[in-house]
């Protein structure tokens, strides 16, 4: 198989799946060997890095995504549909609650939290314009920090963090650790009412109300 052919069928299979593709699925679909295709996918994101293009490809575990690079973020958001709200996943709602109830965590610190990988969760709600990058940790290795956004507060109702219900209302653990899955159930709550209609948001200014379901 020709490079130019094997690099047109990977960037379609990672567009068309719109998830992480293993490594082994690229080598039974291409009939390539694990380094070939990592040759393959390293030359693909050298030619990306040109401006023109708006994508990357990430390795996530033993895997490939294709996803929109993060510099755009800001531009692509504005263009999603907003009465079709992001339905999130579980796993969303429990990263969320960890970066905002510490206002900024690393990657680390989330996984630690969780247990499980959660690389393709932090892209996605970046992707979101959910939360962003807040500057590197002083922690060996000068990890990325990530912490809520704007748009956090307005789809969750709060003005600020400070509206986040107080941490002695949830149970601790042996090891004095918050219980994420009564975070998450808090997160949910605002997460399932219904957007507000303009009406309700110019209503909302007039009169202050907190956290209205």
């Amino acid at each position: 198989m020709e490079k130019d052919q094997a690099k047109g069928i990977i960037e379609a299979l990672l567009f068309a799946t719109a998830r992480i593709v293993k490594t082994t699925e690229l080598q039974s679909i291409l009939e390539l060997t694990e380094d070939e295709i990592k040759q393959i996918i390293n030359e693909m994101n050298e030619d990306y890095k040109n401006p023109k293009h708006g994508f990357e490809i990430i390795i996530i575990n033993d895997g490939y995504q294709l996803t929109t690079k993060s510099e755009y973020y800001e531009y692509l958001y504005p263009a999603f549909d907003k009465r079709i709200e992001p339905k999130l996943s579980q796993a969303a709602l429990e990263t969320l609650a960890i970066i905002a109830y510490n206002k900024k965590a690393t990657k680390f610190d989330i996984e630690t939290i969780r247990g499980v990988d959660s690389s393709a969760t932090i892209y996605k709600l970046q992707e979101y314009n959910l939360i962003e990058q807040a500057g590197k940790s002083d922690l060996p290795g000068k990890p990325m920090l990530y912490k809520t956004t704007e748009e956090f507060l307005k789809k969750f109702g709060m003005k600020s963090l400070e509206d986040l219900p107080d941490l002695p209302r949830f149970k601790m653990d042996s090891n004095q650790q918050i219980v994420i899955d009564d975070l998450v159930e808090e997160i949910k709550k605002n997460n399932e009412a219904p957007s507000p209609t303009n009406h309700e948001e110019i209503k909302s200014n007039e009169k202050e109300i907190k956290g209205e379901e």
